[in-house]
């Protein structure tokens, strides 16, 4: 067992909780700053994949996890990033300004979408995003002079001082931006304002009268959102080298709701390990396509269709994701041998306004 005493107000906040989980979260970093030495071209590639969903993730989990809105149209943040980053390069934009431009741009589209749906909420939400989306598939496939229409956008490479573009720069550049997008939304969820999404999500009724405006809170957390969406969406351009509509559709959006949903809602780990499952489903699909039998791989729209039941699934019978299981395993060996059944549910209960560490 492992008792932790807390006696002050920063204890309570401290992002490291025991020198076990500092020690463990080191070992985390030197295996992912070691990992190029022993990884190919291909692994490399999808391991920075999974940080650019880890970062977009992030940026889904402020606004579903921890401030309760839903969204089916984040892909739309993630191809205005996109766009807006490799048109900036084509004006002849230094990498950095460009990417950095395309977050900010990301993060005002953001709470222009976020003013007019802040009366909604649920269902409604979600269509209303998702009309978004749909919006700006058709700007991206009509808007020629800009987006180049269904021709696409060719990419520049990404360049300072190096060549960012090839697989080993490319790597550590992703990783380097998950790893301030963490620290900045960790810090951001222990700020006043982070912990008002978190009161906005459990009872807006409770957060207002409090003296927590909702109006901003809800505008700020899409802000937030789509400009950490936005900054994935200019590292995601890189990545696949050429941009066009059909790279941002609604399968996209669900992608991104699946990983947060099956990460675990309300837990920044639960978006790695959400981004780890949905960088490796794909090939799992691949791999099922070329193993299963002709009536199985042949199926049209197999792939948005194993998401969307896995979705499900999670929804019913695993809610709190896999970091929840995870949390219950933990709790299971930290209070045994006086462990009893129900206590994750009791402490989840009594601590609901926490954050998930």
């Amino acid at each position: 067992m492992r008792f932790i005493r807390k006696t002050s107000y920063t204890q309570d906040i401290d992002l490291f909780k025991h020198n076990g989980q500092r020690f463990w979260y080191g070992l985390l970093a030197l295996a992912v700053l070691l990992a190029p030495l022993g990884l190919d071209r291909f692994l490399l590639g999808e391991m920075a994949l999974v940080y650019i969903y880890a970062i977009a993730g992030v940026g889904l989990m402020l606004l579903v996890g921890y401030t309760g809105q839903v969204s089916l149209g984040h892909a739309a943040f993630l191809a205005i990033g996109a766009y807006c980053h490799a048109w900036l390069l084509n004006q002849g934009w230094p990498f950095p300004l460009a990417l950095a431009a395309a977050t900010g741009f990301s993060g005002v589209v953001g709470i222009a979408v976020g003013i007019p749906a802040l009366r909604m909420t649920g269902i409604y939400l979600a269509v209303a995003t998702l009309a978004f989306l749909v919006i700006v598939e058709q700007v991206l496939s009509h808007w020629v002079s800009v987006t180049g229409g269904f021709r696409g956008m060719p990419v520049p490479r990404a360049e300072l001082g190096i060549d960012l573009s090839a697989p080993v720069a490319f790597y550590y550049l992703c990783l380097l931006a998950l790893f301030l997008s963490m620290v900045a939304a960790l810090n951001w969820l222990r700020s006043p304002t982070g912990r008002a999404m978190a009161a906005v999500r459990d009872s807006e009724t409770s957060a207002e009268s409090m003296g927590i405006h909702i109006a901003y809170t809800k505008t700020l957390a899409f802000g937030i959102s789509a400009a950490f969406t936005g900054l994935a969406g200019g590292l995601f351009a890189h990545k696949i080298g050429y941009l066009a509509p059909d790279a941002f559709t609604l399968a996209t959006s669900i992608q991104l709701l699946l990983m947060v949903v099956v990460g675990g809602l309300g837990s920044m780990h639960g978006v790695i390990y959400g981004a780890v499952f949905i960088g490796l489903l794909p090939q799992g699909i691949a791999l099922l396509r070329d193993t299963a039998p002709p009536a199985v791989s042949q199926i049209p729209g197999l792939e948005a269709g194993v998401f969307g039941l896995i979705l499900v699934l999670f929804l019913i019978y695993e809610p709190d994701g896999l970091y929840g299981r995870w949390r219950k395993i933990r709790l299971f060996f930290e209070e045994f041998p006086i462990y009893r059944r129900a206590t994750y549910k009791r402490q989840k209960t009594y601590l609901r306004t926490e954050r998930l560490r």
